[in-house]
């Protein structure tokens, strides 16, 4: 029996949720040339939405101004509708910390039930990947809506593919611990598994900390177990160096801490 033809249009009808990768210079003293940066096509495609889910409105708003000037938004930046996440994503996670529901993104997603197409967009990089938003994504697949990632820069890849470590097998940890002697049980912890196992592992700090952790790798890790560090990737200052830890000791290069940094240990 064929559908009624008013619940075909109400399908077709619906938006679709892009994944809108933004350029990976956010907090940057210097920013990269978007275009180069960024596929013509990414560029293309985000000039044209004008519904917009984000970790920040202001950021976000910069970002479109950015993209205005090689492609004109299909509508003024203060016509775009800009919603943010909300605070409890980002303390609690999309999945909800311990004894917490996950977050139902579907509210944030009624502009794409009335046909709607919407950017997600995170401060840097890939929105979902390192970054809040995965219960948005989760939340237009519960609703039948299209998702189209697109091509972008993902600091997280690119530093693996220039670290010299293991491809095949890896892991991504997010933050360590802030405590001195909670941090060294983890840097051991993530170690063991690397040489063990040989799953290379990749973490990351805010900015102002990485010199902290730096240390705290330098003085915790076996001498010939490898470490890479990748920071302002897509920048003309990007940096990625990786060298046993005995190397390191050696030779001590800390990184910057005004620039985003992605640490990788393995064997």
């Amino acid at each position: 029996m064929n559908a009624p033809a008013t619940t075909t249009a109400a399908a077709a009808a619906k938006g679709t949720l892009y994944l809108v990768p933004a350029p990976l210079d956010f907090g940057c003293d210097t920013q990269a040339e978007l275009g180069s940066a960024l596929p013509d096509a990414t560029l293309r495609t985000a000039a044209g939405l004008t519904h917009w889910i984000c970790e920040n409105a202001k950021s976000t708003r910069a970002y479109l101004k950015r993209v205005d000037a090689l492609h004109p938004l299909a509508a003024p930046l203060q016509a775009q509708q800009i919603t943010e996440l909300p605070r409890e994503v980002h303390k609690k996670g999309d999945h909800g910390a311990a004894g917490h529901a996950p977050f139902d993104a579907r509210p944030l997603l009624a502009p794409a039930l009335e046909g709607h197409d919407i950017g997600l967009v995170s401060e840097a990089g890939m929105p979902a990947v390192a970054d809040p938003g995965s219960s948005v994504v989760r939340a237009a697949h519960d609703l039948g809506l299209p998702v189209v990632p697109l091509v972008g820069p993902v600091s997280l890849l690119l530093a693996l593919a220039a670290s010299g470590l293991n491809g095949q097998g890896f892991a991504f940890t997010g933050y360590l611990p802030q405590d001195g002697g909670e941090r060294a049980q983890r840097i051991r912890e993530l170690e063991s598994l690397a040489l063990k196992q040989g799953q290379t592992q990749l973490f990351i700090e805010t900015p102002y900390r990485n010199a902290v952790l730096w240390q705290a790798l330098l003085q915790t890790l076996q001498p010939n177990t490898r470490l890479a560090i990748a920071s302002g990737l897509t920048l003309a200052t990007a940096r990625t160096a990786s060298r046993l830890v005995r190397q390191w000791r050696q030779q001590p290069e800390p990184p910057d801490n005004r620039t985003p940094a992605v640490f990788l240990i393995g064997r």
